[in-house]
């Protein structure tokens, strides 16, 4: 089997050679670059995931993965970003960039690995056909989803939440099944956070937020109605 390369980019060399030692005795091929610039001459496309800090001198990692999502040759490629800025917006602003997830410093390095494994697998399974319901488009190539062409910022959370039940049109899922597939298993969550998700994801729908439909007593499903 091919070994997946991941790249890690962060100017704490002693932190990155802890994770290069971790990803190379889990079999990925993991090299290591110190700035943003030293990235920008590597042929990235080579590259199965991109673990990124956001605070670095010169150009930022949010600055980096901007440019890296307006190539096409590079968009498709994975990011974890790895960071100290824990503030709901700062997180927001990298999920907006197309980040798959988000990991705040300090971290545990058996955190990183599980979410490079996650993050690997669902790139894996990923295919490049949209999901479309009418002006409703997801682009599950470069995870960003768009309403009338217009895209639409979602948490990587509501992006899960919306593609699972857009994909699975008419099924209910319950709290709990919604909770095991899109929320990471190491993290402690109760089942009125999927309620607060579902609300959130809503507001940003617009039109569509009438397709999230709560059965009572049971969860949510994605409904198919006339918005036209």
């Amino acid at each position: 089997m091919e070994q997946k390369r991941v790249l890690v980019v962060d100017d704490e060399r002693d932190l990155c050679d802890i994770l290069l030692f971790n990803l190379r005795a889990a079999g990925y091929q993991a090299e290591a670059a110190y700035s943003a610039e030293e990235v920008l001459p590597l042929r990235i496309a080579d590259y199965d995931l991109l673990l990124l800090d956001v605070m670095m001198p010169g150009m930022s990692g949010f600055e980096l993965a901007k440019h890296l999502k307006e190539d096409e040759k590079t968009r498709p490629i994975p990011i974890i970003f790895l960071t100290a800025k824990d503030t709901e917006s700062d997180m927001l602003h990298g999920f907006s960039l197309g980040a798959d997830d988000y990991v705040t410093k300090p971290f545990s390095v058996r955190e990183v690995m599980a979410r490079v494994k996650a993050v690997l697998n669902r790139s894996k399974s990923m295919i490049d056909e949209p999901t479309v319901y009418e002006g409703l488009v997801i682009n599950v190539a470069n995870k960003t989803v768009y309403i009338d062409g217009d895209p639409i910022a979602l948490t990587r959370t509501e992006y899960e939440l919306l593609l699972l039940l857009m994909e699975h049109r008419g099924q209910v899922f319950t709290r709990q099944q919604l909770l095991d597939k899109v929320w990471r298993q190491d993290v402690i969550v109760t089942e009125r956070t999927v309620d607060v998700n579902i609300a959130r994801l809503r507001k940003k729908l617009d039109r569509y937020a009438a397709c999230l439909v709560s059965r009572t007593g049971y969860g949510y499903s994605f409904k198919e109605t006339t918005n036209k």
